[in-house]
């Protein structure tokens, strides 16, 4: 399988590193996948590099204009992407301004597989206009955060839209040595979404605060370290810079903060409740699901004393049982997750291969004239299968609802093949106790 990715921006964050542990995961099923990027810095470039992937960008600068193809439509950016799209089997776009360009460049007869990882803050504007349209040549949307989800869910995308899953690393790591211990970490890019200049007003109100490693890198880098030298913590607050195995900072820390002013999905969160280390962070979107259910502790963004309070208690002892985020943690490693946006690609694919050959698609009532899959106005629009095409042919009455476990039908988190895969020549397939499923290559 030949899967293009395309970023709408390349550079050290969550969203990038969890594009590439997925591509570098499929890759081990055999898909092989071609990085494209809208903006991309040096940093980002390299990072795709140190996964195996030599990403090719339409710009690159040393600093991501906040107007950038994450956020923005440019057809130049479409007409780029045209003839580098011309091979793939299937495209997966990321951030709203690569969906709409792929959207626009993709071949007809080609799924568009898209992502949105980020509550929609439009620095540059409001293009949900420009979304709703391309988001009629989308075939799977997968949205991270309950904001992204709301968002996306008024495009018109129906059943296509999926609930988003981001693989994490270093579930096992060891600690690097000589860290301090007690000690606290806080590990992501350094922005003002990401609040680390809370935390540091926070260590402030701390009567003996502990050594605090802020691991990142990212435009407050400097207002960041003017803050620490004026609450006097220089001695308490280090600035190691990014790095690419942040986890062995939190493996064995007393206290993980993440204290953002928005948070769709924190990596950061997941890999320290995998690790057991205790979990500050705040109520704030997919942040408060990560953290919910006595996972970590929550307290409101953008209050220092709040979060000061939730510190002195974890540090004193009082935290929750490590095993339920142990537990919630494990379903994020990238083999299970390319698993499951495997065989969301595959489905596509297969139905695909039925559309362009109803005839031969191999099901018990194939040969009906009454049961024929052949693709109407009615089902279709813009080349790709309306909400549920995946279905038994001529089963008008389910057909919206689609079958339990069809990656078309249902949301990820309800995903589960359940069949037994049957080897065939030219193809592949999957038999169940009372129908059988084929997609003919």
């Amino acid at each position: 399988m030949r899967v293009v990715r395309v970023l709408g921006v390349l550079e050290p964050g969550g969203a990038q590193l969890s594009a590439l542990l997925l591509s570098a995961a499929l890759r081990r099923h055999g898909v092989a996948t071609t990085l494209l990027a809208g903006d991309a810095t040096p940093p980002g470039l390299a990072l795709a590099g140190r996964y195996g992937f030599a990403a090719e960008a339409f710009r690159v600068s040393e600093r991501v204009n906040p107007r950038s193809l994450q956020w923005t439509p440019e057809p130049r950016f479409a007409d780029w992407l045209g003839p580098r799209l011309a091979p793939a089997d299937l495209v997966h776009a990321h951030m709203v301004g690569a969906w709409w360009a792929a959207a626009r460049a993709l071949p007809r007869g080609v799924p568009l597989v898209a992502s949105e990882h980020n509550q929609m803050s439009w620095p540059g504007g409001d293009h949900t206009a420009q979304a709703r349209e391309a988001a009629r040549r989308v075939d799977l949307l997968f949205a991270h955060g309950p904001a992204a989800s709301a968002w996306a869910a008024g495009l018109g995308l129906g059943g296509r839209l999926r609930e988003g899953r981001s693989p994490v690393e270093g579930l096992s790591a060891r600690p690097w040595p000589q860290l301090a211990w007690p000690r606290l970490t806080f590990t992501g890019r350094f922005r003002a979404d990401k609040a680390p200049d809370v935390l540091v007003e926070a260590l402030a109100l701390l009567d003996v605060p502990p050594p605090a490693y802020l691991v990142g890198d990212g435009p407050m880098h400097q207002a960041l370290a003017r803050l620490v030298r004026a609450r006097g913590l220089q001695a308490v607050v280090r600035l190691p810079g990014w790095s690419y195995k942040p986890s062995r900072y939190v493996s064995g820390a007393s206290v993980h903060v993440v204290p953002s002013r928005q948070e769709s999905w924190s990596q950061s969160a997941v890999v320290a409740l995998g690790l057991g280390v205790p979990v500050v962070g705040t109520a704030v979107d997919g942040l408060a699901r990560t953290l919910g259910n006595g996972r970590g502790v929550l307290v409101p963004p953008d209050d220092p004393p709040a979060l000061a309070a939730a510190l002195s208690a974890v540090l004193g002892g009082e935290f929750p049982d490590p095993r339920p985020g142990r537990a919630y943690a494990r379903q994020f490693t990238p083999s299970a997750v390319a698993a499951l946006y495997l065989d969301a690609y595959r489905h596509l694919l297969a139905s695909r291969a039925r559309l362009r050959h109803p005839a031969t698609a191999a099901t018990p009532a194939a040969s009906s004239p009454a049961a024929t899959n052949t693709p109407t106005r009615a089902h279709h629009r813009n080349g790709h299968p309306r909400d549920a095409c995946l279905r038994r042919p001529g089963d008008q009455r389910r057909h919206s609802r689609g079958r339990p476990g069809d990656p078309l039908a249902a949301p990820l988190r309800n995903h589960a093949m359940g069949g037994t895969r049957v080897p065939r020549r030219g193809g592949c397939g999957y038999r169940r106790s009372r129908e059988v499923m084929a997609c003919v290559r």
